[in-house]
């Protein structure tokens, strides 16, 4: 009679392991499959896999469909492109009839990949419709007051979705009626200001719980039930708030992105700081303490505080946040030196730090079924990350920081060879100089090298240059704009 392995030997993440175990019966395939896409070798073997180029500027918004093999993008050129991201080709491309720059559009699930929804910095909401023909018919559903940054999709329906704008209202649409409805005005306690927003997101395991962002230091908790039961509750008030306390009563920071894990855990960026998930106990209620009151209370109870994601840099643009993964092990986000960063989510090390654009990268969005991603940025191409990928990528075990404060400052990126004058990037520090008197033989031995690349050790330097789209109408459809 065989033997089970022993405990210790199945808590290996080595990949051999789990197909030794699969393959004698002893784990289910769900679980290898679960097992090894989430495996640590895999993500440190993720690598440039296509470029996908048509777009004519920025790319603002990249998401797949249901299945996984369609991706769908959005830009600058206000071109809303499906792409067979496989083998980089254009299945379809229309003008999604904004009068400004896309920055966000979405399949709606169960449409059979024929409903798109798009936000955009004009402030309006649309629906575009795939018909037989191959004609995609557009119409204006809502308008907010402000530029729209994000939409949010209630999970598993074909009609409904909820939109936030810089007016700091939230609307809801139904494409069945295709109306607009006003659910509420997000505004700050203390002044009834109007909070500015620019994140929504829905938990996928309670579709009642709506959390918005924007630009103050809360993401704020909205149960939207009652909206349709008409219960006793006031929708339009937040059941809860997250955010670290340390950062309470600070209107120097805001959020640009909320994702929700499967596990219900919340996921904020924030922008001119760093990265933090909280668990949904982490709450500070309906009404928030000062930061003083807060520091008491945990001094108090000790309670919990988020994991922190560190190392990037978000000040540029409106970024987005999100998990990789079967099961969320990981956090990954873009950063403004144009690198993809990937922490493992319950401790918060950072495992990549991978070369994607020579600007910022905004996006990074995850396969819904597969461990490859894709990202998008300043650039106007979108780039497909798989493991074996063939471009050379750095990772953080090469990568030296002198300065850890906020956000990252300078980073040395060392070659095979380990020479350490193969890449550098600045960020602007507007903080103190105190901290940059320490180790001054250190800060001037990193700025003559710095100073060597800048003058011509361009052999070394890895870039990923940005190629000229062609004219090509290839996969454009006839539009009929019916907003």
């Amino acid at each position: 009679m065989s033997r089970r392995p022993s405990k210790r030997q199945r808590s290996s993440d080595h990949s051999v392991v789990r197909i030794w175990e699969r393959e004698l019966g002893q784990l289910p395939n769900r679980s290898f499959s679960n097992r090894f896409s989430a495996s640590e070798h895999l993500l440190h073997r993720l690598g440039l896999h296509k470029k996908l180029q048509k777009h004519t500027g920025c790319v603002n918004t990249v998401s797949f469909n249901a299945d996984g093999d369609i991706l769908l993008s959005g830009s600058d050129d206000r071109q809303v492109i499906l792409w067979d991201w496989d083998t980089a080709t254009v299945k379809l491309s229309f003008d999604s009839g904004h009068c400004n720059n896309i920055f966000q559009a979405k399949f709606m699930p169960f449409s059979d990949d024929r409903s798109i929804v798009t936000s955009a910095a004009d402030g309006q909401v649309r629906y575009s419709k795939i018909l037989e023909s191959g004609q995609v018919e557009t119409c204006l559903l809502g308008i907010h007051q402000g530029q729209v940054h994000k939409l949010a999709i209630e999970p598993g329906s074909p009609f409904s979705f909820y939109t936030c704008g810089e007016d700091g209202v939230v609307k809801h649409f139904d494409l069945r009626t295709r109306v607009a409805t006003n659910l509420f005005t997000c505004k700050e306690a203390k002044f009834n200001l109007v909070v500015y927003l620019n994140a929504i997101a829905v938990d996928p395991r309670n579709p009642g719980l709506l959390a918005v962002a924007g630009m103050d230091e809360y993401a704020r908790v909205y149960d939207i039930r009652s909206y349709r039961s008409e219960g006793w509750y006031n929708y339009a008030e937040p059941v809860d708030h997250f955010c670290p306390a340390h950062l309470i009563g600070n209107g120097h920071v805001g959020i640009t992105g909320l994702a929700f894990s499967e596990q219900s855990e919340l996921l904020a960026s924030y922008s001119d700081e760093f990265i933090y998930l909280f668990s949904p106990d982490m709450g500070m209620g309906a009404n928030p303490p000062s930061s003083s009151e807060t520091e008491t209370e945990m001094r108090k109870t000790k309670k919990t505080q988020p994991q922190v994601y560190k190392e990037h840099s978000n000040r540029e643009t409106v970024k987005g946040v999100g998990f990789f993964g079967p099961k969320c092990e990981y956090v990954v986000s873009g950063s403004d030196c144009g690198r993809i960063f990937i922490w493992r989510k319950k401790d918060g090390e950072l495992l990549r730090a991978m070369e994607a654009d020579k600007h910022v990268v905004n996006c990074v969005v995850s396969h819904p079924h597969m461990p490859l991603m894709s990202s998008s940025g300043i650039e106007t191409d979108i780039k497909i990350w798989t493991p074996g990928g063939t471009e050379e990528l750095t990772s953080p075990g090469t990568a030296k920081e002198a300065s850890v404060s906020g956000n990252s400052r300078w980073f040395l990126f060392y070659d095979d060879e380990g020479d350490d004058h193969a890449r550098g990037y600045y960020v602007e520090d507007d903080s103190d100089d105190e901290e940059e008197d320490e180790d001054d033989s250190d800060d001037d031995s990193s700025d003559d090298d710095v100073s060597a690349e800048e003058e011509g050790d361009s052999d070394v330097d890895v870039e990923i240059r940005k190629d000229n789209d062609e004219d090509d109408d290839g996969g454009k459809d006839d539009v009929v704009d019916r907003g």
